[in-house]
């Protein structure tokens, strides 16, 4: 029997995302932000537990990438969206980036995600805000 995982989010990127940019798109220079944005809002899927984040996407959603929490350095969020969603980047301990783009909740999920890296790291939770 393994450890319990709660899952604190599990869902796809910001609808407002995918609205704003078939907006951007009618203007045809903008169409290459819009078909980004099908494709995430088609086939990426985010997942937030207690033990991992889990990120599925690519084309199809065949690609996953899993992340815990001990191999996180630093983690920083900017919004987007006149802040109804945003994007989360976090720096992982062998030097590679993980960014989550166009999340809703995106505060409450940076909090959650910085608490549980102090968790697991034992730092104080401000030695690994961005």
């Amino acid at each position: 029997m393994g450890i319990k995982e709660d899952v604190f989010f599990e869902g796809a990127p910001h609808r407002g995302d995918l609205m704003i940019n078939i907006l951007l798109g009618l203007t045809i220079i903008c169409l290459p932000l819009t078909i980004g944005s099908i494709v995430r809002a088609l086939w990426l899927r985010f997942k937030i537990t207690s033990r991992r984040i889990s990120i599925t996407g690519g084309w199809k959603g065949q690609d996953r990438t899993d992340i815990i929490y001990s191999e996180i350095v630093k983690v920083n969020k900017m919004p987007r969206g006149f802040g109804a969603w945003g994007d989360i980047v976090v720096l992982l301990r062998d030097g590679s980036r993980l960014e989550m783009r166009s999340l809703p909740r995106f505060r409450e999920i940076y909090e959650y995600i910085v608490e549980r890296v102090a968790d697991k790291t034992g730092k104080p939770i401000d030695s690994v805000r961005g």
